[in-house]
């Protein structure tokens, strides 16, 4: 029996290698896998993108036979830069603050907010819609796929789309108007009012809409009723050789921890227990690799904890991944808003993959608290949950001190990269 052809369609993405962080691991590993389920992707990308983030490991994971168009992306974060170096790159990675905003730090707001609706990636649509219609006539592909953010690259699809009348896929890693950092945008009535008109034209116009949170498929249900399916992030699986837990009561944090995810109920804890318990004072150590802002290293010195803290900076995919295996607990901050309980970390179902042991703190109603809860892999505690946070912490520790701190996660097999491949390619075939 002959194998049956495979399926061609075309991939939109402004993440891909060699940029860093996670916004690139989702759609390289649907890639990766997608031939297996009887796809066959071809990925459309910038040729210059402003990157915020450089891991050149992520390289060596493209298939390399995959065909790659490129096509040149004019952005304003190089005129930005001027103002503001650092500044620039934090709104350019989806950094943004209400907090303690500079006279600059607003006015550049402000024109990122009002002057380039949805994000400032929306000069790259008008070039690609001409560039891709005579591809896609040309190639015979009748299914595109976006992915967002930024949300701009909807708008190619949908304009593919109303030109073309191809099929079409919105894939929203993030939340639109509801994601946590929208009202720090500084947004003029009209321009909030076309945010919300772009994200609902997108919404009805898709065929199939597809998400990464139960909380945003129900937000999303209110605005449009076509088909929505959920689909999480998810851990690659590895054959790495096993390595050796750290000696310390490693406390280990993966990923960029900024001002308004500090979690501040978590050093008060661990300050008690360190007056309380002279061996948890001897062995706790607080590793960080990722950004960290100022005030969270600021929270830290005040509690007293600077001297058990080791901040690593950002760190590659490969270095992440074997911080996380050698950690004795693994933390999992999220900001503790409404807005963000939505918000499903990548870095929860690679904490999945490490199998170490899980505290995470976030807002009532989490998400993440589901799969937490799901697959056994730890404990989640709201912000003012501070003796039970206080109760588990102990609890690890002495498992620790008894060479016994171990997590029986169950069910995690789910989450693998390959599996979400199997259930994003049915989506595919339709």
């Amino acid at each position: 029996m002959n194998k049956p052809a495979s399926k061609r369609v075309l991939i939109i993405t402004y993440y891909w290698p060699p940029a860093g962080g996670p916004g690139v691991q989702r759609w390289l590993n649907f890639v990766k896998y997608f031939r297996d389920y009887g796809i066959e992707p071809v990925v459309y990308i910038p040729e210059n993108p402003e990157y915020p983030l450089i891991d050149e490991s992520f390289a060596s994971e493209i298939p390399s036979d995959i065909k790659i168009l490129k096509h040149p992306i004019s952005e304003p974060y190089k005129l930005a830069r001027i103002f503001s170096k650092n500044k620039t790159k934090q709104m350019s990675s989806g950094i943004i603050t209400a907090k303690k905003q500079s006279a600059i730090e607003k006015l550049m707001l402000f024109i990122r907010g009002n002057f380039f609706i949805p994000d400032a990636r929306v000069k790259w649509v008008k070039p690609s819609v001409a560039y891709l219609s005579s591809y896609l006539s040309a190639q015979n592909i009748d299914t595109v796929i976006t992915t967002g953010p930024p949300h701009s690259l909807h708008l190619i699809g949908l304009q593919l789309k109303q030109k073309l009348h191809v099929r079409w896929i919105a894939d929203f890693r993030d939340p639109w108007t509801t994601i946590h950092y929208h009202k720090a945008l500084r947004l003029t009535k009209a321009s909030e009012r076309r945010h919300k008109e772009m994200e609902a034209k997108v919404l009805t116009s898709a065929d199939t809409v597809v998400v990464t949170s139960p909380t945003t498929k129900t937000e999303f249900e209110i605005i449009t009723d076509k088909p929505i399916e959920v689909v999480t992030n998810g851990y690659e699986l590895s054959e790495e050789k096993e390595i050796s837990l750290d000696k310390p009561f490693s406390i280990a944090h993966i990923g960029s921890l900024l001002s308004e995810r500090n979690p501040k109920v978590l050093w008060g804890v661990l300050c008690e227990l360190c007056k309380e318990n002279p061996h948890f004072a001897e062995n706790l150590q607080i590793k960080l690799a990722g950004a960290v802002s100022e005030e969270v290293l600021a929270s830290i010195s005040k509690y007293g904890l600077f001297e058990k803290c080791i901040n690593l900076g950002y760190v590659s995919h490969t270095v992440a991944r074997q911080l996380q295996r050698a950690a004795q607990v693994l933390l999992l901050v999220e900001k503790n808003s409404p807005e963000t309980r939505a918000i499903i970390p990548g870095k929860l179902f690679e904490y999945l993959a490490a199998k170490r042991p899980v505290i995470a703190l976030g807002p009532a109603g989490s998400d993440m608290e589901v799969i937490i809860n799901e697959t056994n892999c730890g404990a989640f505690f709201g912000y003012t949950e501070d003796d039970k946070l206080k109760e588990k912490i102990l609890s690890y520790f002495n498992a620790y001190q008894q060479q016994a701190l171990e997590v029986s996660s169950e069910g995690i097999e789910k989450y693998s990269r390959k599996e979400l491949t199997r259930h994003m390619a049915s989506i595919v075939h339709g």
